[in-house]
C-alpha cells in the first residue's frame, strides 16, 4: 500500500506543503500558517500486524486460562482478604506480647473459630424456638389486633389478618432461608474443609511472610518500587480500617440491641443481638434485615408497644451510626463513591453470594486508590510547561 498525502484546509488557491518534504524558507515562514498542510498516513508495518495478533492472541489465552483456574483464584482472593483483615491485629499483639509470630496467628485462627462456634451454638437454637413460638401464637395476636376498631375496618376489606397467620405458620420452613447468611459465611463460602484448609493456610503464610514477599515484588519495579510501596501501603490501609470498622460497629450494634431488648423483656436478647451485629457486617441492606428479624421477635412481648420501641430504636441508631459512628471508626480511608459502593456490593454478591457482599467495599476502595494514582500520575506528567515543550516548526526544521 502506497502512502498517501492528505491536504488539510487551509488558504484557498495555496498549493499543497507536504510536511515531510523540503524544508521551508525563513521568508515563508510569516505566513506558513495559512499555507494548507499534507499529512503523511503509511501503511502498518508487518511487524506492527503480527503484534498486534500476537497481543490479542496472548490475551485471549490468559482469559480463558484465567477462567479455568477461577475456582483458585477465588480462594487466593479470599486469603489475601483475610490476611489483610488481620495483619494489624497480628501486628498489635506483637508488640505487645514477646511471641514469635506463627504463634499468634494460630492463636487469632482459635479465637475466630470458638466464635463461630459460639455464635452457632447460640444463635442458631435461640432462633428456631423464637420463630415456632411466633408462629404457634400467631392467631392469638391476629385476634388482639381485630380489637382495635381501624384495623378491623381494613382488615375486613383486605383480609390483613388472614394473610398475617398464614405467612407466621409458614415461618419455621422459611427459617433455613433466614439463616442462609449464616450458613454461607461459616460452612458454605468454602463448600468444603479443604477448601477451608487452603485459605487459612494461605492466609497464615501471607500474615507470617507477607512482607517479605511485597519486599521481593517491589525489587523487580526499579525506579518505581517507591510509588508501589506507598500505593501498597494505601490499600492496606485501607482495607484493613474497614474491616476491623466493620466489626467495631458490628459489637457496638451488638450491644446496643442486647441493652434495649433486655430493657424491653424479649426472650434471648444476646442471641438476637448477635444477629443483628452479624447482618449488620452486610452493607446497604444488612442492618434492615436484622431489625425486622428482630421486630418478629419482639411480637410476643408486648404488641405493639415492644415492636414501635424497637423500630423507632433502630431507626435513631441508624442515624447515629451513619453519620457518627461510621465516619469516626473509618475516618477517610473509604472516600467510595456511593454509586462505585452499591455496584460493588451487587457484583460481589452475584460472583460470591454474602461472602462477596462483605469484601466488595474494600476491594472498590483498593481498585479507586490504584486508579486514583493512575490518574494523577498522568495528569502530572500531561502539565508540562509549554515552554518547555518543543513546537511543530522545530520539530520540522530539526528535521
Amino acid at each position: 500500500m502506497a502512502p498517501v498525502d492528505l491536504v488539510v484546509a487551509g488558504t484557498p488557491g495555496a498549493a499543497p506543503e507536504h510536511v515531510a518534504g523540503s524544508r521551508r524558507a525563513p521568508a515563508a515562514s510569516a505566513d506558513s500558517s495559512d499555507r494548507p498542510r499534507a499529512v503523511h498516513l503509511a501503511a502498518p508495518s508487518t511487524r506492527g500486524i503480527v503484534r498486534m495478533v500476537l497481543l490479542l492472541v496472548v490475551s485471549a489465552v490468559a482469559l480463558y486460562l484465567l477462567w479455568r483456574v477461577r475456582s483458585v483464584v477465588r480462594l487466593i482472593g479470599i486469603s489475601l482478604f483475610l490476611a489483610l483483615a488481620l495483619i494489624p491485629v497480628v501486628d498489635a499483639i506483637d508488640r505487645r506480647v514477646r511471641m514469635h509470630r506463627a504463634a499468634i496467628i494460630l492463636g487469632v485462627y482459635v479465637v475466630l473459630l470458638a466464635a463461630v462456634a459460639v455464635v452457632g451454638a447460640v444463635v442458631v437454637p435461640s432462633m428456631v424456638k423464637e420463630i415456632g413460638q411466633l408462629s404457634h401464637d400467631a392467631p392469638r395476636y391476629a385476634h388482639e389486633l381485630r380489637q382495635n376498631g381501624t384495623f378491623r375496618h381494613y382488615d375486613d376489606r383486605y383480609h390483613i389478618s388472614a394473610k398475617l397467620v398464614t405467612d407466621a405458620r409458614g415461618l419455621p420452613h422459611a427459617l433455613g432461608h433466614l439463616v442462609g447468611p449464616l450458613k454461607d459465611v461459616t460452612v458454605s463460602a468454602f463448600s468444603l474443609v479443604g477448601q477451608l484448609v487452603t485459605v487459612l493456610a494461605l492466609a497464615f503464610l501471607l500474615i507470617l511472610h507477607g512482607r517479605e514477599y511485597v519486599n521481593a515484588g517491589l525489587s523487580l519495579t526499579g525506579d518505581r518500587e517507591e510509588r508501589y510501596r506507598h500505593l501498597i501501603i494505601d490499600v492496606n490501609r485501607a482495607v484493613s480500617k474497614y474491616v476491623l470498622g466493620n466489626i467495631i460497629i458490628s459489637l457496638l450494634a451488638t450491644l446496643a440491641t442486647w441493652i434495649v431488648l433486655s430493657i424491653l423483656g424479649v426472650p434471648y436478647a444476646l442471641s438476637l443481638g448477635l444477629v443483628v451485629g452479624f447482618f449488620d457486617l452486610l452493607p446497604l441492606v444488612g442492618a434492615t434485615l436484622g431489625a425486622i428479624f428482630v421486630a418478629l421477635a419482639t411480637l410476643p412481648v408486648s404488641f405493639p408497644v415492644a415492636t414501635i420501641v424497637w423500630i423507632a430504636f433502630i431507626i435513631v441508631w441508624q442515624r447515629i451510626e451513619d453519620y457518627i459512628v461510621q465516619p469516626v471508626v473509618y475516618g477517610r480511608a473509604l472516600n467510595v463513591n456511593p454509586i462505585v459502593t452499591i455496584v460493588a456490593v451487587l457484583v460481589g454478591a452475584s460472583l460470591l453470594g454474602i461472602l462477596g457482599a462483605l469484601i466488595a467495599i474494600p476491594t472498590a476502595a483498593a481498585i479507586q486508590i490504584v486508579l486514583v494514582d493512575w490518574w494523577q500520575r498522568r495528569r502530572a506528567g500531561s502539565r508540562e510547561p509549554a515552554q518547555d515543550r518543543p513546537s511543530a516548526t522545530t520539530l520540522a526544521d530539526a528535521r
